[in-house]
Order: structure tokens, then sequence, then C-alpha cells
């Protein structure tokens, strides 16, 4: 970091070391190159997110689930919509967004 500011004064009056400036051009284009690769690391979840995407939908399909709460319950780990309707109320509860009224219509569905 010092030498990069160094260079940075240097190229300001007027004194221009070659050396120097080339260190900081190749640690950049190492950067991107491990940029480019966690990109393509990435590239294979698209069929991930289209499963999430389905998943989610299938949430959607019961009562009083809409894609907001759909998600939720999602991300708070449930895996089916049968692990929904068969959790327990406390557990339905602690997910971000769900009110008392919703886990009341998913008993009543469930019954």
């Amino acid at each position: 970091m010092f030498t990069k500011l160094l260079n940075k004064l240097k190229s300001i009056f007027g004194n221009k070391s070659t050396s120097k400036t080339s260190k900081p051009k190749k640690v950049s284009k190492t950067t991107k190159s491990t940029k480019s690769t966690t990109k393509k690391a990435t590239k294979p979840s698209k069929g991930k997110k289209q499963e999430v995407k389905l998943l989610i939908e299938s949430f959607t399909s019961i009562p009083g689930v809409g894609a907001k709460s759909a998600k939720a319950f999602y991300e708070a780990g449930f895996k089916s919509t049968k692990d929904i309707l068969s959790a327990k109320e406390e557990d339905l509860l602690a997910v971000p967004g769900v009110g008392i009224n919703l886990v009341k219509k998913l008993k009543n569905y469930k019954s």
C-alpha cells in the first residue's frame, strides 16, 4: 500500500518508475483472474436456482401462502410443503414475516 502511494506521488511530481508501477498491474491482473474463476463456479447453480424457484412456487400452492412468505419458509429451512404443514406452531411463528393468522390458516388447511 505504501508503494502505491509512493508511486502516485512520483507520477504527480514527474518522477516515473516503470519497474514499480508494473508490479501493481500484475497484482490487479491476478485478482481479475480469480474473480473470473469465482464467476465460473457460480454458473452451475442456475439449475439449482430453478429448483429453488419451483419449490417456492409449490409453497404458494398452500392457501394463505404468498410469494414473500414462501421465500421466507425456504430461507428458514423448509424443503417441502409437507414440512410446512407438519411443523409446530412455534416453528412457523419463528419464520420472519409469518404471523398468527397464517399459522391458523395452515393448521386449518392441515386438518
